[in-house]
């Protein structure tokens, strides 16, 4: 049961670096810490 979760864990995170979406996250990340402290 476990082995199969982290199959699957690790063929989504392979999928989004694949699609280039580790700079979207990054990017709304930012925005959103900035956000936080009263910058952006």
């Amino acid at each position: 049961m476990k082995k199969g979760l982290y199959l699957i864990a690790v063929m989504l995170l392979l999928a989004g670096l694949y699609r280039g979406e580790e700079q979207m996250v990054l990017k709304k990340a930012v925005t959103i810490c900035l956000e936080c402290i009263g910058i952006g």
